[in-house]
């Protein structure tokens, strides 16, 4: 796949027809009185509301055979939680509630796959993650799409793929979304249903973990999850598997997000090539459009690394090894919920056999409903759209 291929791939998961940029307000932190109050709902700004109809028009438009059973509100909604050295800090989501009669709303937490530009998360944006937010609202779960830190209007970096903050973002995002949905005389329902698509499908392992911790998880459906980085993604990324460009944003992305938490380089040029060394710290700072980012980018990580940093991924030690074996467990567990993982064999994103690899951990560790769904010949971004529809029908089948 060419670049430009991939860049249109991008476009077609982010957009359905490509915008104009879209600049994220700013969030002054400074202006909070922050608390220790995890979860508490700063503000909630109505996006938009839409019939019954106006949401069967808008999921025929993204080609998501879903019904329309409600109509839904859309939100931004601004809550406090946890920065990565556990600090007061403020985070964004994307809550759809559907307008029903019902006191009790089953809930969803959909979490989204990797974006590079604060702009283009569904709070944000209209793209297939707010239609994936809007799919399940419009068959009556009450939908929460986190952005995670970083993202939408949240200040700061994005900690791209680490565990932790992915965790407390999400579990604080519903915390508010139950505040929100009170306002209106509703209650979400105590336990959780889980779903994701790449970043977000290995994140529904992590959020989930933690919800069943907490009494509080209904299911799990992740979609083309890198669920086994040193076993499958990493090693795929530098040995050709995965699409070269693909590679070499993700591994640009993870090792400028971690080397901000977990020094991994002493200056970028230890890591990149260059030009590249000059480039990529600002590249991945959250205000560039991810189509901007692969056109500065080569095609492949070999030539945006150098050889002694590629040598290290290849074989990690010191704090890479110590980074990806604390951020690399999400099927370390056994799950007491049912468990689907979706996937597409034509995936060179995120390769069919993480979700694989996944089985095999939590059936190891005694997970007793847990199944690999192949949703086709597809690609990475087509697997979202097709296994969309098949998880809101699993989902209703748990009832």
């Amino acid at each position: 796949m060419r670049r430009t291929s991939v860049i249109a791939a991008i476009l077609c998961a982010g957009l359905l027809v490509p915008t104009a940029a879209v600049a994220a307000p700013a969030v002054d932190a400074g202006t909070e009185r922050h608390t220790d109050r995890r979860g508490e709902l700063v503000s909630a700004k109505l996006i938009k509301r839409m019939s019954q109809q106006e949401v069967a028009e808008y999921l025929d438009g993204y080609e998501l055979p879903v019904p329309a059973r409600k109509a839904v509100d859309l939100y931004l909604v601004t809550y406090r939680t946890v920065d990565t050295e556990g600090r007061p800090t403020t985070a964004s989501a994307l809550t759809v509630l559907p307008r029903t009669g019902d006191r009790t709303l089953r809930t969803v937490t959909w979490l989204h796959g990797t974006r590079a530009y604060r702009g283009y998360t569904g709070s944000m944006d209209d793209n297939m993650d707010r239609a994936a937010a809007v799919a399940f609202a419009a068959s009556g779960y009450a939908t929460v799409a986190p952005d995670y830190l970083g993202l939408g209007v949240g200040p700061g970096h994005h900690p791209y793929m680490l565990t932790k903050p992915t965790v407390t973002a999400t579990l604080d995002a519903l915390l508010a979304s139950r505040t929100l949905a009170a306002r209106s005389g509703k209650q979400l329902a105590r336990k959780t249903f889980v779903t994701g698509f790449s970043q977000g499908g290995q994140a529904s392992m992590m959020v989930g973990r933690e919800l069943q911790r907490r009494g509080e998880l209904a299911a799990i459906a992740g979609i083309a999850g890198p669920y086994d980085i040193r076993g499958v993604e990493l090693p795929a990324a530098l040995d050709g598997r995965l699409d070269g460009a693909s590679a070499a944003f993700y591994l640009g992305y993870v090792m400028t997000a971690w080397n901000r938490q977990h020094p991994l380089y002493d200056s970028p040029s230890a890591a990149f090539r260059a030009p590249y060394d000059q480039l990529v710290t600002e590249l991945f700072d959250g205000s560039h459009p991810e189509e901007e980012i692969f056109a500065a980018l080569p095609p492949t990580p070999g030539e945006l690394f150098t050889d002694d940093f590629l040598a290290e991924m290849a074989n990690p030690t010191g704090e890479l090894r110590r980074v990806l074996v604390s951020n690399d467990d999400p099927c370390q567990w056994r799950p007491r919920v049912p468990v689907r993982l979706y996937a597409g064999t034509a995936d060179r994103d995120v390769l069919f056999s993480n979700s694989e690899s996944c089985q095999d951990q939590l059936r190891a560790h005694g997970a007793g409903d847990t199944q690999v769904v192949n949703v086709g010949d597809v690609d990475h971004f087509t697997s979202a759209v097709v296994a969309l529809p098949q998880v809101l029908s699993w989902f209703d089948s748990l009832r």
